[in-house]
């Protein structure tokens, strides 16, 4: 299957597979490990436009960024237009990518007005997207999903009016707020709003294999795909969906392969964050980068008991290099 090379506005994307912004998740560390296996795009965790105006410390560091991961996409998040389009002229200075979240469901960001509440007001959603557009002169995007519940699907009316204000492409997770990340998400959905506007349509939802890439290509016509929990601890993903859009074989990693992957995620968070946070930040990545080992269940409940880093490299050390002798065992 052959994919055109996608502009986000006059961004060339190098492959059409984009990282999904994940609060908690998609720090500098873990865009850096996803964006060396391939990715087109990598995008920072949410970003709260009034924490950015007011310069808080912590909403700094989440656009702290590597030359090796550029172009790097920052989202943002909230729901005054003026907040919004203060907040893109930060980020015009950085250089980057921005992206405005309309779909998150989460009740922390449904209360304060933004994300999938956005949604609910169509006139509210012009408004943002006039004023950042005017504030923000490089690439610019939205997310959403499909509309507040099944009684109230708007993306053809939200994805027409983006257009209009001057977006340059949308991601649509075809899902309801009402629906959480339950069930299967619609990819017809997709395949509606890449038919109806002009601008370049991107995919989330349910991608955990290369076949699951494929078919979204297949089902919506879209632009390029995005990966959120299918990536979790397999970056490997995202070199397989490539090749298999270039139809070259796709081979599982092997454990000193994801072994070396996770000890360098290690040693970026370290550098950055130091020993406190890597141990507590890492058990998650690690368990994930264990899934479908052998014993993986002993290693993940060992892991979460240990109090020292150095404790938590051997301890993972050991794991994956037995892991592979019980392979070559086989």
């Amino acid at each position: 299957m052959q994919i055109k090379q996608t502009k986000i506005g006059s961004l060339p994307l190098e492959t059409p597979i984009i990282l999904a912004p994940m609060a908690g998740i998609t720090n500098l560390p873990y865009r850096r490990i996803m964006k060396a296996f391939g990715t087109g795009l990598v995008f920072s965790e949410m970003v709260s436009a009034n924490g950015l105006i007011r310069d808080g410390k912590k909403t700094i560091e989440l656009l702290r960024t590597h030359p090796d991961e550029a172009p790097l996409g920052i989202q943002l998040f909230g729901d005054d237009p003026d907040v919004l389009a203060q907040g893109a002229a930060i980020v015009a200075e950085a250089g980057a990518l921005l992206d405005i979240n309309m779909g998150c469901p989460v009740k922390k960001v449904i209360r304060s007005g933004a994300g999938s509440a956005l949604l609910k007001t169509p006139q509210t959603v012009a408004k943002i997207c006039a004023a950042v557009r005017h504030a923000y002169p490089g690439p610019l995007t939205i997310k959403i999903r499909s509309g507040w519940d099944e009684e109230s699907l708007n993306f053809l009316n939200i994805g027409h009016i983006a257009q209009e204000e001057g977006i340059d492409a949308i991601t649509l997770h075809p899902r309801t707020k009402s629906q959480g990340f339950s069930g299967h998400s619609n990819w017809q959905h997709i395949a509606e709003l890449k038919q109806s506007i002009n601008i370049p349509v991107f995919g989330s939802g349910d991608i955990i294999t290369p076949d699951d890439a494929l078919k979204m290509f297949k089902i919506s016509g879209c632009d390029g795909v995005m990966i959120g929990r299918g990536g979790y601890g397999n970056p490997w993903l995202i070199a397989q969906i490539n090749n298999a859009l270039s139809n070259r074989p796709n081979k599982q990693p092997e454990p000193l392969e994801k072994l070396a992957v996770a000890l360098r995620h290690i040693e970026m968070y370290h550098d950055l964050f130091g020993e406190k946070k890597t141990l507590l930040d890492m058990r998650k990545h690690l368990c994930w980068y264990a899934r479908g080992l052998q014993d993986a269940s002993h290693y993940r409940a060992t892991l979460q008991k240990i109090d020292n880093l150095a404790q938590a490299i051997e301890l993972t050390t050991s794991f994956f290099n037995q892991a592979s002798e019980e392979n070559d065992q086989v």
